[in-house]
């Protein structure tokens, strides 16, 4: 066994839902971009099911080793090795500009990050999106300033403990950011265990 591979159970989890919506929104789309690949098992998941895209991954320098590790182990030619994307930084690599990015994926990284890295998200896909190409952002949110439940009420204080500026972002801020960045919201698709995957497409 790989002991650079690293497994989530969430992952395996909601990895069903997730693909019944992407399998559908992204049909039409030929290069997506996975922010925040973390373990590297929903890049291996997807690409073999959805063979008409490039599924270029991405992450921090010390998830790479994890998500190459399943690549490793469960190859498959449309799945790209990941490239280092830090959120925490505005500019993007310029390497990703040249690859037709049409569509961006990201899971249960925005209650993670600090919220000006959630603004650089938005801002960054919007920047490397063409007119019309989407962006689905999975994970849990609350409504208008309110927990949807009180399982999530409960993960947001064990964020908010660890002092890092993590915690459940609302769904309307979200809204305002991405609107700012000149992402128009399309839809926001209910999930399992209380999470959303809200899809936006580039204005234009």
């Amino acid at each position: 066994m790989n002991p650079e591979k690293r497994h989530s159970p969430a992952c395996e989890r909601n990895r069903e839902p997730i693909f019944t919506v992407l399998q559908t929104v992204f049909a039409q789309r030929q290069q997506v971009l996975e922010i925040g690949s973390g373990t590297g098992q929903h890049a291996v998941y997807f690409g073999p099911d959805l063979p008409h895209l490039r599924w270029h991954t991405s992450d921090l320098a010390a998830s790479h080793p994890s998500i190459l590790a399943w690549q490793q182990e469960f190859p498959a030619p449309n799945v790209l090795p990941p490239v280092l994307l830090d959120c925490s930084e505005a500019e993007w690599p310029l390497a990703l500009a040249g690859q037709g990015i049409d569509a961006i994926y990201s899971a249960n990284t925005c209650h993670i990050m600090p919220w000006p890295c959630v603004q650089n998200l938005l801002r960054g896909a919007s920047r490397l999106l063409p007119a019309g190409g989407l962006l689905a952002i999975y994970g849990p949110f609350n409504i208008d300033g309110q927990f949807t439940s009180a399982s999530n009420a409960e993960f947001d204080a064990m964020l908010q403990a660890r002092g890092v500026g993590s915690g459940l972002r609302d769904k309307g801020d979200m809204l305002a950011c991405a609107g700012e960045a000149g992402l128009t919201f399309v839809q926001d698709y209910e999930m399992p265990a209380n999470n959303r995957l809200l899809l936006w497409r580039k204005a234009g």
